[in-house]
This record gives C-alpha cells, structure tokens and sequence, in this order.
C-alpha cells in the first residue's frame, strides 16, 4: 500500500511542476550576479553549437540568423543554475560584439530531463553578415567569483559567403545568344549575368521578383560563346555590390525534337525516299553555302576590331571632389579592370607625378596617353560615405586640390573638335541632368550605371568611327565656355 502512494505521489509531483523554459533578452554589461559573491555556483556547459538559419521573421525579411544551442552538465550543481549568458563577437570590416541572457523559468530539480537525455536548450538571433569571422561564448550564471576561473564555453563560427547554390547551367542558342538558367535566392531579387572569353562579350540584368525560383535569361553576346564563363553577380542587402560572385560554362545547347517522324509502315516510308533524298541533298548543300558565306562575312566583319582590341584600353577618370573615392571612384575603377579590359589612370595613385610636373602638365600628358577621358559624375552624395569615409585617410575630402575644373577647362576646346570629341565620355550612377557649371559635356556621350553597363562596355570596345556630329558642335560652341 506504501509503495502505491509513494509512487502517486511521484506522479502528481512531476504532473504540477513544469519543466524549466528560457527567456532571452540583451544584457551588454556584467551580470548583477558578478558583484555579489557566492559560496557554491555551477559548473561549465557541456556542449555549444552554432548553425546559421534563414528566418523572415527578423527585421528584414529573409535574413541569416544564428541559431546557438547548448547542453547543460548533468551533475548536482545544475540545481543553482539560474541563467545563461552568450556573446558574440563578429569580425570582419567591421568588429561587433553582443549579448543575450537567457533566464531559466524554473529551478533544476533533476540533473536530467524526466523524459530522459540532457538538458538542451536553443536561442535563434544575432543577425548573421556574409564573409564573416564569429566568436562564440557562453558561461552559466551565477559565475564564477572575481579572481577566480571562470568555467565557460567558446566556439568559432564563420558565416557563409551564402546558403545560395544558384545551379547555374548556360548553353549557346546560336552565333548571337547565350541562355542562361539558375535558382534565384530568397535574400534578393537583383542580378547581373556576364558572358567573358578573355573579355566581356555580354551582360544582362535580372529582376526577378519570384524569390526562390528557377529563372531565364538571354544574353546578347559579340562573339564565340562556347565554352565561354558566365558570370552571375547577386547583389543582396547583407553584402550589397560585395556580395560572392557564381560562374558557369557554357556548352552548346541540346538538339530538341528530330527531323523526321518514324513511320511504322515501311512501305510508305519506302515510297517517299527516292524524293526525300534529293530534296536533302538540295537543302544539304544550300545550307552548307550559306554558313560558309556567313563565316566569310563575319570573319571579314569583325577581324579588323578584333586586332584591334589586343591592347587594353587606357582611360583617364577626372571627377569632382564632392565624390566619394572609396564608395564611387574605386568601385567604378574596378568595373573598368574587370569588365572592361582596362587601365586605368587616377590622379590620387600618381599624386607624386603631379607634385614633380605641376597639374596642367600632368593632365596635358594624360590627355595625350589615354584613349579616352571620362568625367565621372553623381549629383548625389553618399551618406553612407560621409559617415564612414568623411575623416578617413585617403578620402576625396582630404584631397586640397581638386583637378576637375582644371581638367574641363583644360579639355574644353577639345568638345569643338570633331577630331576630338570622339575621345570623351560622361559616366554618372544618379538619374540627373550635369551641373549648369558642366553643361558643356552634353556634347558628349553619356552613359548610366549599371543601367547602361553594356552599352558603355560595347562602346569602350568598338574602334571609334570619326563621324560627323553636327549640331553637337554647334552646341559645343555655344555652351563651352571656360569657367
């Protein structure tokens, strides 16, 4: 009878008393527990893992969060376990550091759970960014006293360049067009596809609105395509223009449907074959005259640019002071190398020339080096470059001479020449008409980014053709007066 109440008793002691649960929330300073000293405290965790999750639920939807799970140690000092601390310490252009304590509900009354196995609990936060290094810590609370060890946890985690496998495939459709397939990404719906054999032969933008889908897309090509790398450049709000670039091959496409349907009665099929095979023979060699006239064409067509476009294109950038160098400048720069196939030249990598020559000399020697001159322009001020690159060394602001009204005014007559014109271009990333001070460069072809990345690129490739402009020099002759 004793044994029966005994073990009710068990029962209705484990049916009213809950199982301890957590409650998280930031706590960046020490924990209150730390200033107060305690005779007995628990031990360390048993284990700590990290693994990224995607979750929309954050404040930007789609975003990587970790998601930290810890055992705790089955011993008896479980029992004055209260809370347990995690840190997370990110490195990368940027260090960041945060904290969360997660309170336990209940008090620990058994070293293990009653259903059996360890005690395990899971915290999902701390937004992950890509190409990072974290630091990982935990330790349970109350710790340990001051000057004493403190028995904690510690793991390393670094985040994905992306959970993202895009399974790029691209096949030539024909001389002309390069299809190109992949699985778009639930982090962003922005995309650029480039086609490069030794140089870039095409781009195409993709705005996908369907996230997480198998998407299309033709690429105009400008040359052999086959066996060609295709490029795929993502641009997500975690990693914006830095985020991890996808390449494919492309291979021939795969011959869909057949010529003929099979017939099962072979006596009919026997009947047409004396006028089939001639009607083949004539459609054989008709077909074989015209791709050899095409390739004759198109070898005589494209062999003169093509000698042509052996050099790298050297092209001098002047831009305004207002520009931020590192957030405009530089990243046009390297589209240009890149992309492009060129060299470029900067007044900020050759300042000790300008120093030894004198400015007017510098840009006068530069004119006459470079196969085009571009102004970059943008009537919009990066904030993000006033907050971060404003006081930094090396910023356009800390530049005391500013050389583009040197080099307009410099380069001014040469907007006149028909000669001449042919070697300037204007670059902006902003929907906005040129300064009045400016209005000069309307003359010249102007480009915006990346909206008209592949016409600019087209352009820098192509042997410029001296033709006549006409009323842009009448406008030229109105407008260009020097400042």
């Amino acid at each position: 009878m004793s044994l029966v109440l005994l073990s009710l008793a068990v029962l209705c002691w484990g049916a009213v008393t809950p199982e301890p649960t957590i409650r998280c929330g930031s706590e960046m300073g020490p924990s209150p527990e730390w200033t107060v000293r305690h005779t007995l405290t628990p031990g360390d965790l048993r284990d700590l893992r990290v693994v990224p999750v995607i979750s929309s639920v954050a404040m930007e939807d789609n975003s990587i969060l970790m998601n930290i799970s810890w055992v705790l140690r089955a011993d008896a000092s479980i029992r004055l376990l209260t809370a347990t601390k995690i840190c997370v310490t990110g490195k990368s252009n940027f260090q960041s550091y945060s904290c969360v304590r997660c309170n336990y509900t209940e008090a620990f009354q058994t070293q293990t759970r009653p259903s059996g196995g360890k005690w395990t609990f899971s915290y999902i936060g701390f937004p992950v960014e890509l190409n990072t290094i974290y630091f990982v810590g935990a330790y349970n609370i109350p710790n340990a006293n001051m000057n004493d060890d403190s028995p904690s946890m510690s793991v390393n985690f670094t985040s994905p360049g992306s959970l993202w496998d895009p399974n790029i495939t691209a096949c030539k459709k024909n001389e002309n067009i390069v299809e190109v397939n992949f699985t778009t990404s639930p982090l962003g719906n922005r995309y650029m596809a480039f086609i490069q054999s030794n140089i870039v032969i095409g781009m195409s933008h993709v705005l996908e609105q369907n996230q997480g889908t198998r998407t299309s897309v033709l690429v105009p090509v400008t040359g052999e395509s086959e066996g060609a790398v295709v490029q795929l450049t993502p641009y997500f709000h975690t990693c914006g223009n830095d985020c991890i670039r996808r390449k494919g091959i492309v291979v021939l496409c795969p011959q869909t449907g057949a010529l003929f349907p099979l017939d099962n009665n072979r006596s009919v099929l026997s009947s047409w074959i004396p006028l089939l095979l001639p009607a083949l023979l004539i459609s054989t060699c008709v077909l074989a005259i015209g791709i050899c006239l095409k390739r004759r064409h198109e070898k005589m067509k494209t062999s003169f640019p093509s000698a042509m476009l052996l050099p790298p294109i050297k092209i001098l950038v002047v831009y305004p002071s207002e520009i931020c160098f590192h957030h405009t400048v530089c990243y046009f720069t390297e589209f240009l190398q890149n992309h492009c196939r060129s060299e470029v030249i900067l007044d900020k990598w050759q300042k000790k020339k300008i120093a030894e020559m004198g400015p007017v000399q510098w840009l006068t020697t530069q004119k006459k080096a470079a196969d085009k001159v571009i102004f970059l322009l943008s009537n919009e001020v990066n904030a993000t470059c006033d907050g971060t690159c404003g006081k930094s060394e090396g910023s356009s602001r800390e530049n005391s001479q500013d050389l583009f009204p040197l080099a307009f005014n410099l380069y001014c007559s040469d907007l006149r020449s028909q000669t001449h014109l042919h070697k300037y271009m204007v670059v902006y990333f902003r929907e906005a008409d040129t300064k009045d001070d400016y209005s000069a460069l309307h003359v010249c072809p102007t480009y915006h980014l990346m909206k008209d990345a592949a016409t600019f690129c087209t352009e820098l490739f192509h042997v410029e053709q001296h033709v006549s402009v006409g009323k842009r020099f009448q406008a030229c002759h109105n407008r260009c007066s020097c400042l």
